[in-house]
């Protein structure tokens, strides 16, 4: 090849790599409830921070989905996955329509991002309503690594996936560890990460003082085969024994962890063999012991911390990520503790400042290493809050029970920049990928884009 020819030929060569990794970098699928990174922080711009409403500005299209749920989807370039019960109704004595009582189908879907529906699997069988109007057996949230999907439901049902549909394994926790003995159904999302899964079962004795069920397995993702399932340790009675919390994967430059919460501690762990690093706690303090504070809401992580929340105005407690032992009160690696926390919703953090947004719509700021007030509480809408908060953009997205999502600036000053109403319940967590941002309402999946539908 001559010399000119190459010349071209390495600039071509570059300049398409170029543009690969700025559209890599521009683009990312979300192949977990919390994102890329498990951290609730999307790297795209250009998601428009106005949406729906009674012109259905920026809505690129909605599909009707066969019941509730509180699980947030998935996406994987064209796909997106998620669970749901496939609700059905009977009459009461009043004469009025309500969710039957009997198991109902438990199912994952699968639409591509035209919001076709390709295909639907049964899962298991179990309830479409727990507590009243929240939460079902199919509150977790798939997980997929791109070649496949898991789907793991509170029945303990848990079954891999390809992506035109083919079960490759299926299982059940309960018959493979015991029957689950937690009050409104076990809603935690296992963690996928090369080529294991990674989940926490936390349950048991609720209304004794005895310390209940509590244990980190991993299974080999190819084939459901458990790898290791060890015990975690803790003194939690009554209902603290009853973790609602995801696993989180930890993950910087340096290390890789697995976080779990509840049972009145945050623990962290090897992957390797589930093994403990450190452990925060003093989040139930015994002399004031609060035998319902169960967790909830999950750990978030960012900028070299972890923050832990609680529930039911209890603290929460940001560690640092290279913490080792029991760090509950050590000032070298327990950061800092607020008296406020989310109760329901996970925390954010990004750019060195940690969102606390709690359940009743309001929101504070401070520093994620020191802790230092950056604002007060500010109110959003008032209302229920189930969904963990989102970043995208220079913008925060915030759900609120009822379907209103404010979009408030990320930064020192606290500004809202809209309120977007869908006019459904909604307790799943906002997503983004390829340019769109994915709701799940109790009715349906919606398509945001910038410049869909617009407002006439």
């Amino acid at each position: 090849m001559h010399r000119g020819v190459n010349a071209l030929f390495l600039c071509q060569l570059a300049l398409s790599s170029t543009l690969f990794l700025s559209q890599s970098v521009m683009a990312e699928n979300w192949p977990s409830w919390r994102g890329p990174t498990q951290n609730g922080i999307s790297n795209e711009t250009g998601i428009p921070t106005e949406f729906a409403g009674e012109n259905n500005k920026n809505v690129a299209w909605k599909v009707a989905l066969p019941g509730p749920a509180g699980a947030t989807p998935v996406v994987w370039n064209d796909r997106i996955f998620l669970t749901s019960p496939i609700e059905k109704f009977e009459t009461n004595d009043d004469g009025e329509k309500v969710p039957s009582q009997e198991p109902q189908e438990l199912v994952l879907m699968c639409f591509n991002t035209q919001g076709k529906e390709l295909w639907r699997r049964t899962v298991g069988t179990g309830n479409s309503v727990a507590r009243g109007d929240e939460g079902n057996s199919a509150s977790p949230s798939p997980i997929t690594d791109g070649k496949h999907v898991w789907s793991f439901m509170g029945t303990g049902d848990l079954a891999c996936y390809d992506f035109d549909g083919r079960e490759i394994w299926k299982l059940n926790l309960q018959d493979r560890y015991g029957k689950f003995d937690i009050q409104f159904g076990m809603s935690s999302t296992p963690v996928v990460d090369g080529d294991y899964l990674y989940q926490a079962l936390m349950h048991g004795s609720m209304s004794s003082g005895e310390t209940g069920f509590s244990k980190i397995i991993c299974l080999d993702k190819r084939t459901g085969k458990e790898v290791y399932a060890v015990n975690r340790e803790s003194d939690a009675t009554h209902e603290n024994t009853h973790s609602y919390a995801s696993p989180i994967l930890y993950q910087d430059d340096d290390q890789k962890y697995l976080i779990v919460h509840g049972g009145d501690y945050t623990t962290a762990h090897k992957l390797e063999d589930g093994s403990e690093i450190w452990r925060v706690g003093g989040m139930n303090p015994e002399e004031n012991y609060n035998r319902y504070l169960r967790f909830v809401a999950s750990p978030s992580f960012g900028d070299g911390v972890v923050v832990c929340p609680t529930a039911k105005n209890g603290p929460v407690v940001c560690v640092d990520a290279n913490s080792k032992g029991n760090v509950t009160n050590d000032p070298k690696f327990e950061l800092w503790r607020a008296d406020k926390t989310t109760d329901v919703p996970s925390p954010l953090i990004y750019d060195g400042l940690a969102y606390i947004c709690r359940q009743d719509g309001n929101v504070f700021c401070v520093e994620a290493r020191s802790g230092e007030e950056v604002y007060p509480l500010q109110k959003t809408h008032r209302q229920r809050h189930r969904a963990s908060p989102v970043y995208v953009d220079g913008h925060i997205y915030l759900t609120a029970r009822d379907g209103r999502i404010t979009v408030f600036k990320a930064g020192r000053e606290f500004e809202i920049v809209a309120e977007n109403q869908l006019g459904e319940d909604m307790s799943s967590s906002p997503i983004v990928s390829n340019g769109v941002m994915y709701l799940r309402s109790f009715g349906h999946l919606w398509a945001i884009k910038a410049g869909a539908n617009p407002e006439k």
